[in-house]
């Protein structure tokens, strides 16, 4: 009996994967996914300093072998499989990962941690890691954005199981009959994620990212070792399991002429992609004032209109660090609060401050109909600043900084990956892995290149 015949678009995406050299990417995919790579590896090993990380790699690898892969951030090695579970873990904790609208999640982060310890582990040239993210990218972020997921199903851990699994496949040389197997197999070994954990603040959402790369990584070894898929697993899961409606034809349109991967977002604020509006309409009210600060007392309330995903991160009463960047109102006052959104704004301490807690109780939130209707491609948001003078002051957002329309400059890149970075590496190891990667197409062996950084 003859194995059935997979769908056309299946075939199609692994006949993509599988033709689709480094030389046939586009300069401007080349580019993105250089910046995708570089931005990931210290806002890994930023979020590698909490105390939940430090204890579940202490953990979690104990008595493990050491291996190839880097645990950025931890000063340890280890398999590919236990690397890409805690870089990919890690790598969400600060909010600080690259995201796309369009794709409907954070593809960077569920692929790259993957891609990077399998480089470390095979010896990969920095071609091969480039194109491995870029091709895993496109593919899962295009089967996403097919599909209508269910907005209480959190986009980590999902779709990131296919991305990371490709870009594993092709840095271990799979065949395109493989690749079309690891399709299949991939699609069904994500999660049953919740995007409640957001609005809770409960960070076991953090391990969603985590579960990409190591079940990408798995998928990958099981289609080597035989194991087989569905005739169509894609279909079956975002058709009918986490949403009620997918379509196949949508996730080729435009393949290898569009490409989701240049239409991605940097962040240079710790806070969830829709508090970021809140942020530019903030800024953009507070460069018109003299000074461009706001007294915490002298407000009476602040209105936010928005469009429904950013409306929806409406709590007050905050509690911890990582729920507090998830909150359009904890994020404005306490950037009123202390000048600024980095690190400290988003703290323990910060947290703890009254002043902070008092204004935050003053943010009122609205979506406003019109901005939803204008979402993805814009992602509007009025703010409004009522003093107990009556005096009322008023900035917006149209679209977010960040986005493909409104870039951050390399410079403001390359400032956040130093920040990040030389906290915990050093001037000298930040300044060399920053040079690599942004020429990491020239390096022979990424392994080679990352066992002479003192990590």
């Amino acid at each position: 009996m003859s194995a059935p015949r997979r769908p056309a678009y299946l075939e199609a995406l692994a006949t993509f994967c599988a033709d689709t050299s480094f030389a046939a990417l586009p300069p401007d995919v080349v580019a993105r996914a250089r910046w995708i790579l570089a931005d990931c590896l210290p806002v890994i090993a930023a979020g590698m300093q909490v105390p939940e990380m430090k204890a579940l790699v202490a953990a979690h690898l104990a008595g493990n072998e050491t291996g190839e892969a880097t645990v950025f951030g931890a000063g340890r090695r280890a398999s590919a499989l236990d690397a890409a579970l805690l870089n990919g873990t890690a790598g969400t904790w600060l909010e600080l990962d690259e995201g796309n609208l369009f794709a409907k999640g954070h593809p960077g982060i569920q692929v790259v941690p993957a891609a990077v310890a399998v480089a470390q582990e095979t010896g990969a040239s920095g071609r091969d890691l480039l194109r491995a993210v870029a091709l895993g990218y496109e593919v899962s972020s295009r089967i996403h954005r097919a599909a209508n997921v269910k907005l209480a199903v959190h986009p980590h851990g999902t779709y990131g199981v296919i991305g990371a699994a490709l870009a594993v496949g092709l840095l271990r040389g799979f065949d395109r009959a493989q690749l079309l197997e690891l399709v299949n197999v991939s699609a069904t070994m994500g999660m049953a994620t919740s995007r409640q954990t957001l609005l809770d603040g409960a960070t076991v959402r953090n391990i969603y990212t985590g579960h990409s790369g190591y079940m990408g990584i798995m998928a990958a070894r099981l289609v080597a070792c035989g194991f087989t898929g569905e005739v169509d697993s894609v279909a079956a899961i975002y058709g009918k399991v986490l949403s009620d409606t997918f379509e196949p034809e949508r996730v080729v349109a435009g393949l290898g002429s569009e490409w989701l991967i240049t239409k991605s977002y940097f962040k240079l604020h710790p806070t969830g992609r829709y508090v970021h509006s809140a942020i530019d309409a903030l800024e953009d009210l507070l460069a018109k004032l003299p000074g461009g600060r706001l007294a915490p007392d002298s407000i009476e309330r602040l209105d936010v209109r928005a469009y429904a995903l950013a409306a929806m991160l409406r709590e007050k009463a905050v509690r911890t660090s990582f729920g507090a960047r998830f909150s359009v109102p904890f994020a404005l006052a306490s950037i009123v609060v202390r000048g600024r959104s980095g690190l400290a704004s988003f703290d323990d301490a910060a947290v703890a401050d009254p002043q902070i807690q008092a204004l935050a109780q003053r943010v009122e939130m609205h979506e406003e109909p019109s901005f939803t209707a204008r979402y993805p491609a814009e992602q509007p948001v009025v703010l409004s600043a009522t003093l107990r003078d009556g005096t009322v002051h008023e900035g917006a957002c149209t679209v977010t900084k960040g986005e493909p329309t409104r870039p951050h400059t390399e410079a403001e890149l390359g400032a956040k990956f130093r920040e990040l970075g030389e906290p915990i590496w050093g001037a000298a190891t930040t300044a060399a892995l920053l040079e690599g990667l942004g020429a990491v197409e020239t390096i022979g062996d990424f392994r080679r290149f990352t066992r002479g950084l003192a990590f």
